[in-house]
């Protein structure tokens, strides 16, 4: 058996005594010695007895780096190829695959590795040992396993020029880039970091990034999260009562009523690393994108490509999940209405169900509580209902909705996404209201404290109000960035502007996230309908309710005046000052309004700009896209449409989100483009869209929800809180007990 033992390294700080020079330094340079044992104490830590197991494709640097690493920890470094295959073959590697073949070559390639034993040392392993199941099992049982991640043109380049023209496992007719592709699913399947290498990136570089992101796997405490009401000296949540990231996916709020941040803020993609997404498949670019965001001791790197396959797979009709369409001009459309309930809510709340019952703890009953403004509803319910059935047997979902503000196809479909776990309930007020309803219970420990005891079920929130619902959306705007530079409309690094129809505020707070991650974003521009109090407060300071009425519009999804995921942009452009958050929201919450500084205002306009548009105007932008290009919007991108026009300077690209599917929005689309009368029945408006022969097809998850029958059996309940909770207690005791 070959045997690598522990290497300790050659500095002994102390045995019997300290070394002269160490005592001479710690007495006359007390400071310096410090920095210098912490470095060594924190180097070695990071190894410890665990090995760091580089793994990529042949090409991506694995021996060098290995040997940068090794040097850096002073540990060991074994390299698979020379150090064991060879040794233990008494041949050369490319000997010995002319010898027994490429599938025999495999096996005993994997028998080495079952043979092979080590301590806290850097190995590198062969571009080929993943595809030994076996081998792989026993090399992770004792080591970090790292993806050096490197595109796939970019291996090829490299392996061109060092006159490399076949590989393990490539057959006749087999082209290297094939080859290459086949094997990213046995890399994707063993490691436990990945570490993204560009093109001209040097391996010094890409040496640090291994250590950063082992010492970023070894320390999830670093990964905690505080409310936008806490500040960093202190806050209402204990200093010692770190929440994590699947804390803040099940508890949803926070206790103190705020809104849950990262700590440390997002992570930052540098410029190469975006570079290498572009490529990428957009199911590729989600998985790289949140496992930075996600520390792999809340969700492993396997489960999430196994959530984000599940979310992502058969659930899209479009390939490409989230396609960027031309317009007109340099106006371009981010189309997010192609999941199964036709709205942009799909991103997420097809992701979030499963990632909600990987997090949870098993001892306990969880009811989701959600309240729409018309997309959320149904996303939400059709997401749960999709779970496992041992888990749709432990969570269950109510959703609470305007009972007369939103559109009638948006109702039915809501009602008719109900399962045997998810519930719709009207509720006789609008949709803020119901967002306020919904918080007020979440912040009743009294309340919240009788259902754990009594019923053994605790309460979670699917808003955007949970940390959750926003990594995805993150996603989409960054890739719609990639795909333009795919596309050849801009070199990377070129900005774009977005221009998002606003509600509740978590969309574009998604798009800023992406800027700050590295997207080049040069101005996020908020659309909103005739309830226009976001607009206002870009342009002003001042967000006032008083004397405000919701009024009900074209575009229900964003018929919201309490905009809860402003908070967290308050939040961050405040420096991460809760207690200046705590008091604006205290004073919205007691005086209806509250106005910014002057310097928080120039701060969020650097970012932000604003503006609105009236029904006229959004039916008229529908009637006039349609009569020059064919494409049909739906109303809440006419929305956005209508701004976009007003705001953007022609300087640069502008990319437009388009939220829903027109279908959803029959009655509207129907008077915008002057067919024939309304019917009322949402069946025979979709009926009526379908058999305008000119239009684009209807949505096909409207049609097969709308077709169930008793799509009319819902609870509604009056305004009233009480009512509200003892809607819950009967869901709970139903589905529960």
């Amino acid at each position: 058996m070959f045997h690598v033992v522990q290497y300790r390294p050659l500095r002994q700080i102390a045995q019997n005594s300290l070394s002269s020079m160490c005592l001479k330094l710690m007495l006359s340079r007390p400071v310096a010695f410090a920095q210098i044992w912490k470095s060594w104490f924190s180097s070695h830590c990071l190894v410890g007895n665990k090995n760091i197991i580089l793994m990529g494709p042949p090409g991506a640097g694995k021996t060098t780096i290995g040997r940068i690493v090794g040097q850096k920890l002073d540990c060991p470094v074994i390299d698979i190829d020379n150090d064991v295959l060879e040794t233990t073959w008494n041949m050369s590697v490319s000997e010995k695959l002319q010898d027994v073949g490429n599938e025999q070559f495999l096996e005993e390639e994997g028998k080495a590795l079952l043979q092979f034993s080590a301590s806290g040392t850097v190995i590198s392993l062969t571009g080929s040992n993943p595809m030994h199941a076996a081998g792989m099992q026993h090399m992770k049982k004792n080591g970090i396993v790292v993806y050096l991640d490197v595109p796939t043109a970019v291996i090829m380049s490299r392996l061109k020029s060092m006159k490399v023209d076949r590989i393990v496992g490539q057959s006749p007719g087999i082209s290297l880039k094939d080859i290459l592709q086949f094997r990213k699913q046995f890399y994707k399947r063993w490691y436990d970091i990945r570490v993204l290498c560009g093109g001209d990136i040097a391996p010094e570089v890409v040496a640090e990034k291994v250590l950063d992101a082992v010492k970023r796997y070894q320390n999830s405490e670093q990964e905690t999260f505080i409310s936008t009401r806490s500040s960093r000296s202190g806050s209402s949540m204990e200093k010692d009562s770190h929440k994590y990231f699947s804390d803040v996916v099940t508890e949803g709020l926070a206790p103190d009523g705020g809104l849950f941040v990262p700590e440390r803020g997002l992570p930052k993609f540098t410029a190469g690393e975006w570079q290498s997404l572009i490529e990428a498949t957009y199911i590729e670019r989600a998985q790289v994108i949140l496992e930075r965001c996600i520390h792999p001791a809340d969700i492993p790197a396997s489960k999430l490509a196994e959530i984000i396959g599940t979310a992502y797979g058969e659930n899209f009709t479009c390939s490409k999940i989230a396609p960027v369409r031309h317009l007109v001009g340099n106006q371009f459309l981010l189309e997010l209405f192609h999941g199964p309930t036709a709205s942009f809510k799909d991103f997420a709340l097809q992701m979030v169900p499963h990632i909600f019952a990987y997090c949870i703890p098993r001892s306990c009953n969880y009811l989701v509580l959600v309240a729409t403004s018309g997309d959320t509803g149904s996303a939400v319910l059709d997401g749960f209902s999709r779970l496992h059935d041992t888990d749709k047997q432990r969570i269950a979902v109510m959703n609470f909705f305007p009972e007369d503000g939103v559109s009638p196809i948006q109702k039915s479909q809501m009602i008719g996404c109900q399962k045997e776990n998810a519930w719709s309930v009207g509720v006789k007020s609008d949709f803020d209201f119901c967002q306020t309803a919904i918080k007020q219970i979440f912040t009743n420990s009294d309340y919240t404290g009788f259902l754990t005891v009594e019923y053994g079920t605790a309460l979670a929130a699917a808003n955007s109000i949970n940390w959750a619902r926003l990594l995805p959306q993150i996603v989409y705007h960054a890739s719609a960035y990639l795909d333009l530079v795919h596309q050849d409309i801009i070199p990377f690094g070129s900005p774009v502007d977005v221009c998002i129809p606003t509600g509740n505020f978590g969309n574009i707070l998604a798009a800023l996230y992406a800027k700050m991650m590295g997207i080049p974003i040069r101005k996020c521009i908020c659309a909103s309908n005739e309830n226009n109090v976001l607009t206002d407060f870009i342009r002003t300071g001042v967000y006032d309710l008083r004397g405000r009425k919701l009024i009900p519009t074209f575009s229900p999804a964003v018929d919201i005046l309490k905009s809860s995921n402003l908070e967290r942009c308050l939040h961050l452009i405040a420096n991460e000052d809760g207690q200046l958050v705590t008091q604006l929201y205290n004073q919205l919450e007691n005086q209806g309004h509250f106005q910014l500084r002057k310097d928080l205002l120039e701060k969020l306009q650097q970012d932000l700009v604003a503006g609105w548009c009236s029904e006229e105007d959004c039916l008229a932008a529908i009637h006039s896209v349609y009569s020059t290009t064919g494409y049909i919007l739906d109303t809440h991108t006419a929305v956005a449409k209508v701004v976009a026009d007003r705001l953007q300077d022609r300087t640069c690209p502008i990319i437009i989100s388009s939220t829903a599917h027109y279908s959803k929005f029959a009655p509207a689309i129907l008077r915008a483009l002057r067919i024939a009368e309304i019917k009322q029945n949402p069946l025979s408006q979709l009926h009526l869209l379908s058999s305008y022969s000119p239009l684009p097809p209807v949505h096909w998850g409207l049609l097969e929800t709308l077709k169930k029958k008793g799509n009319d059996d819902h609870q509604v309940c009056a305004a009233d809180m009480t009512m509200l909770m003892s809607h819950i207690e009967t869901l709970i005791q139903n589905h529960f007990m």
